[in-house]
């Protein structure tokens, strides 16, 4: 589309330039897209397929938002879970003095004190391993003292999700594998958003149209339509921080309920919450909102969004921004991972890409 020429050189240039091998881009409103394009192809191989639209990403972090942040939203509207609500009160194992205050609220905002992330895939599997694991984790700085983006505190958010669906502590058996409680849940949600894929744990017949990252050196293998993420790998494929697939016409879906929510319309959850959950936090120095980030001028959506936007990134290369006042969302998705992690060619990419669609517009 002409009227996107700048924006598309950008990310043709990119993967000219390997930042990625591919890419996929929708620009849309609440009524629906206006920019779709792909770029690049799957991989560097000669005989690599191109990108499409309907090419499936890994979307890593972005988990994060479209998925355990929307569930626990819904939650608090169904009054099964509370944002004052203390840790301890839904994973036992959470003691001790330096964290007992630790809440819901603290580890949505990235605030518990959390480290960023450990390495848990080499000794532990499953969630009966991770949770303690996790929660006997010393912190780094006492919960809302500072925020820490945290991996570790999204994974118990996903425990805890589990939970406010199948009950409390003591928990009854069987129930202890987040992959399929956590999956099960998104899915319905999900099923209702789009036809698109959008899924944890992604099917086999799907591999042939997702965009490979990494060439993985614990797992001893190229992944494509396995997820990149090894601790969510350990956890069986789907956890609170990762794990999610999806296309970006996909990704557009959830950000047009965001955007139907923000109006007024209950999609997602009450608008008032969402609302809330939109809203900055007051941890000193964070960015962070409840699950989301908020614009910065520094950060990856540029400098031209209105300070209300929300937006995240994901490890493997995916971003999505969500500007209601402008009634417009960026999904941009691409597997810079791909062959090695090492690849930080992106970083400026994507704020000039963003500040290109909003110049377009």
């Amino acid at each position: 589309m002409t009227r996107f020429a700048e924006a598309a050189a950008i990310l043709s240039s990119g993967a000219t330039a390997r930042a990625f091998a591919a890419a996929a881009v929708e620009v849309g409103r609440a009524d629906g897209p206006i920019w779709q394009q792909a770029f690049g192809t799957l991989t560097y191989e000669p005989d690599s397929p191109a990108a499409t639209t309907g090419t499936i990403f890994d979307l890593a972090s972005l988990t994060k938002v479209i998925a355990t942040t929307t569930l626990a939203m819904r939650l608090m509207d169904d009054e099964a879970l509370a944002l004052e609500e203390r840790v301890a009160e839904w994973l036992p194992e959470w003691r001790g003095a330096d964290r007992e205050a630790a809440t819901v609220r603290d580890l949505l905002e990235h605030a518990s004190g959390l480290p960023a992330y450990l390495p848990f895939f080499r000794d532990h599997t499953g969630r009966a391993e991770f949770e303690p694991a996790i929660c006997h984790v010393a912190l780094e700085c006492a919960p809302r003292e500072r925020a820490i983006y945290s991996d570790l505190g999204f994974m118990l958010l996903g425990f805890i999700i589990e939970d406010a669906r199948s009950g409390r502590p003591p928990r009854p058996a069987g129930v202890l594998d987040p992959s399929t409680l956590l999956a099960a849940q998104f899915h319905r949600l999900a099923s209702f958003l789009t036809p698109e894929p959008l899924a944890f744990k992604p099917p086999r017949e799907w591999r042939g149209r997702t965009a490979p990252t990494e060439i993985d050196r614990w797992r001893g293998r190229l992944l494509a339509g396995e997820v990149h993420d090894e601790n969510a790998w350990a956890l069986g494929g789907a956890a609170g921080h990762a794990g999610l697939f999806g296309t970006a016409p996909a990704v557009g879906a959830f950000a047009r309920a965001i955007l139907h929510t923000i109006r007024g319309d209950a999609v997602l959850a009450q608008p008032s919450t969402l609302r809330e959950f939109m809203r900055r936090g007051t941890v000193p120095g964070s960015s962070r909102a409840l699950g989301w980030d908020t614009m910065l001028p520094t950060s990856s959506c540029g400098t031209r969004m209105s300070p209300t936007a929300i937006g995240h990134t994901g490890f493997t290369g995916t971003s999505l921004w969500i500007d209601g006042e402008r009634d417009l969302y960026i999904v941009l998705l691409t597997n810079r991972v791909y062959p090695t992690r090492d690849n930080e060619r992106i970083r400026p990419i994507r704020p000039r890409f963003h500040d290109a669609v909003i110049a377009a517009l």
